[in-house]
């Protein structure tokens, strides 16, 4: 493509990306296509000659758009925030554009620069001590596996430079709570640990993990000869958003020698507010720790965040240093392909960059207090609304409810199909999506409130759209 079609091209995109945004309340929030249907409508083989892109706008908008799920709609209120503030899709169109590779240094000094300024400046933000090193991965998942690689060497020795975990005879164990994310099994099955080898802690009435069973698991696995090796703590369950007691957790995995990750992918993000920093009390001690500001930040996906107290331990870990990779610069400058999985980095930071440029502190701080204080009169609502229930604590942006009519209360098989009667009606509006969930055994309904142009009106159209449709569904008892 030649510059004048790139600009011709690109001024048409950018219009109608801004045009999207500007209509997204006119769309359903959910896509309505049927599985095959995107497929239908696209040839069988590639075209042998190009003929440039000039349909590309009709294709978009006839191929693509109806098969798209809005997440950036006013009525996403499923699963959890995902935010592309307009100043990050135009860092993405830089970086691509600039085309930078990352892995080293030298290999392009402002992709790694800009990352460690950025990093300090979110470590700032979130009132983080100074001894964080910070890296961007892609997503959380990706981080917890490198927090749980850096634990396995710290408890096997770095047996990864010799034997390896075949020449560790004692299973290594990793502890969580039920209510952990399901990255923290698939990081345990990557790094060898083995599935029978995570404990997943019964949690406590809000959902919590409860320190006393934490260290009940850890002496009951030393004394059969295992080795704790890591504990997982949640600020933000997936589930419920429920946070668990750091400042208790932090001395038992201190005094036992096991590594301390925090997975607080959703919750880390409130942090930038200093009045909801007591949800992590004891962060300072953890030895890792990932936030994503793709989620509620509105740096779009992917850019996960990742601390580290002992960067040269994360280095030892995750580094190799093959000639063709060495440098003159190498022993004066971070060399961030040594910082994760992947050789190759691309331009991430750059997101980040524009959206704090763009919104400042205060403005990322302002939009966490909305999503927070829309959460909260939602729950009082359901608080103050017979035949409906609050189903877990609110500490951050989730509200999960319930409808329990007269007619089926104590029948909890038909509660869960009136429930999701419910969900499904609210979904098949089109104005609003949320997310059913089933938390030990109980059948609720996800609230998660967190889009960049949600404000209050659409909480409230959500909740009169919940009561419309319990008005509407016939209670059926089992």
């Amino acid at each position: 493509m030649e510059s004048k079609d790139f600009r011709r091209l690109g001024h048409e995109l950018v219009d109608w990306i801004a045009d999207y945004r500007d209509r997204l309340d006119e769309l359903p929030v959910m896509s309505r296509v049927d599985p095959g249907d995107v497929r239908a409508l696209m040839p069988a083989d590639p075209p042998e000659t190009g003929d440039g892109l000039d349909q590309v706008l009709v294709d978009l908008e006839g191929i693509v758009l109806p098969g798209i799920t809005h997440w950036n709609h006013p009525g996403w209120l499923a699963y959890f925030p995902s935010n592309t503030d307009l100043s990050s899709v135009l860092a993405d169109l830089v970086s691509s554009g600039l085309g930078a590779q990352g892995m080293n240094w030298q290999t392009s000094p402002a992709c790694t620069e800009v990352e460690d300024v950025v990093m300090e400046w979110l470590r700032s933000m979130l009132g983080l001590p100074d001894e964080f090193s910070g890296v961007i991965h892609d997503a959380a998942s990706t981080a917890t596996l490198c927090a749980l690689l850096c634990a396995r060497e710290r408890a096997t020795g770095f047996r990864q430079e010799t034997a390896g975990l075949t020449g560790h005879d004692a299973p290594l164990v990793v502890y969580a709570s039920d209510q952990a994310h399901s990255s923290i099994l698939k990081a345990v099955m990557l790094a060898g640990m083995g599935r029978e080898n995570l404990r997943l802690v019964e949690t406590d009435s809000e959902y919590a993990l409860p320190p006393d069973a934490l260290a009940a698991a850890i002496e009951h696995d030393t004394a059969a000869g295992r080795v704790p090796c890591a504990v997982v703590a949640t600020i933000g369950t997936t589930a419920t958003t429920a946070v668990d007691p750091l400042a208790d957790i932090a001395p038992i995995a201190r005094d036992r020698g096991l590594w301390l990750h925090v997975d607080a992918a959703l919750g880390g993000c409130a942090m930038i507010c200093p009045e909801n920093r007591p949800l992590w009390n004891g962060v300072e001690t953890a030895d890792s720790l990932v936030l994503n500001p793709h989620k509620w930040l509105g740096a779009g996906f992917d850019l996960s965040a990742y601390y580290v107290r002992d960067p040269d331990h994360l280095i030892r870990t995750m580094g190799t240093d093959p000639s063709y990779l060495r440098t003159s610069r190498d022993g004066s400058v971070r060399n961030l392909r040594d910082w994760g999985i992947p050789l190759g980095r691309r331009f991430r930071a750059l997101k980040l960059w524009f959206v704090i440029r763009d919104q400042g502190v205060e403005g990322l701080q302002r939009r966490v207090r909305r999503d927070m204080a829309n959460a909260a009169w939602l729950r009082e609502q359901i608080e103050t609304s017979p035949d409906w229930e609050l189903l877990a604590p609110v500490p951050l942006q989730t509200v999960c409810l319930r409808h329990v009519p007269e007619a089926l209360r104590g029948d909890e098989q038909a509660l869960a199909i009136h429930n999701l009667t419910i969900a499904d009606a609210v979904n098949a509006g089109g104005r609003y999506c949320l997310t059913p969930s089933v938390v030990r055994g109980v059948q609720l309904l996800r609230v998660s409130i967190g889009a960049l142009p949600t404000e209050l009106e659409h909480v409230e159209g959500a909740w009169a759209a919940l009561r419309q449709a319990a008005d509407g569904v016939r209670p059926a008892t089992s």
